[in-house]
């Protein structure tokens, strides 16, 4: 299993419109942040998790082939603002999208014309696939069991997703997850999780409160995504992580 982080940013990315802070004018490409979408793969089975409103560009520079299926955490537009740009991909094929029904709902208000009784040429052919907490599903390769976390009062998804031996556990925008949803992000080889910045806010979990929850849970390797500007630059927070934990970057490949 492959895993490309393809943006590791909060809904404003970094640099921040406008910002002269130190994380926006670092000239390290590490600290160069879209908004949050990743890539899972094998040879025969390909994943989009969210699809912001950077997905063109950050699928330009990766092989044009099929996206088997998205998996929407939840129904904000840095997480799916972009799912008109799939259309390109649509001569493989349907694009199987699967959500929750909060988000599916979102959906269909952001892009009624893709669901309309009559769509007019061109538009991208989504077949959406309402999903639940604990249901799991196969897209190929992948065995994917959603589960639920808070993003402070709107429950959202995460992703356990299996394949072999190897097991991915990807969080984005958790505040709080309850104590009988942790099992579900228990025994992973990766746990991707978000740590927006070390100052508290209410709906996004600090530096601090990932670290902790990484070493609860005590997954092999964690990542954390969805930074944003107030995050101090990427090499300087990495020395203060242990090597265990550290901040993900755009473009970064880990095999999983």
């Amino acid at each position: 299993m492959k895993l490309t982080f393809l943006g590791t940013g909060t809904s404003c990315g970094v640099p921040t419109i406008g910002c002269q802070c130190h994380t926006c004018t670092s000239p390290d490409s590490h600290d160069k942040r879209l908004r949050c979408s990743a890539l899972v793969e094998t040879e025969q089975t390909r994943l989009l998790i969210d699809c912001g409103p950077d997905f063109r560009e950050q699928i330009m520079p990766h092989p044009f082939r099929r996206i088997d299926g998205i998996l929407i955490t939840h129904a904000h537009y840095d997480h799916m603002g972009g799912l008109d740009d799939v259309r390109p991909y649509c001569q493989f094929g349907e694009i199987n999208v699967y959500a929750d029904p909060i988000a599916r709902k979102g959906m269909l208000e952001m892009l009624p014309y893709c669901f309309a009784e009559h769509r007019y040429p061109g538009v991208p052919a989504i077949q959406l696939h309402e999903i639940l907490p604990h249901e799991p599903f196969q897209i190929g390769d992948f065995r994917i069991t959603p589960f639920q976390v808070m993003h402070h009062d709107l429950p959202i998804l995460g992703y356990r997703i299996e394949a072999g031996q190897s097991t991915l556990v990807y969080i984005t925008d958790m505040k709080t997850i309850a104590e009988d949803e942790v099992p579900y992000a228990e025994h992973c080889d990766v746990l991707v999780v978000n740590a927006l910045r070390p100052l508290p806010h209410h709906s996004h979990q600090t530096l601090d409160e990932a670290v902790c929850f990484a070493q609860h849970i005590g997954a092999p390797h964690t990542w954390l995504i969805h930074s944003s500007h107030d995050m101090p630059r990427h090499d300087d927070v990495n020395k203060l992580l242990p090597s265990n934990i550290q901040m993900a970057f755009d473009g970064q490949i880990v095999e999983i």
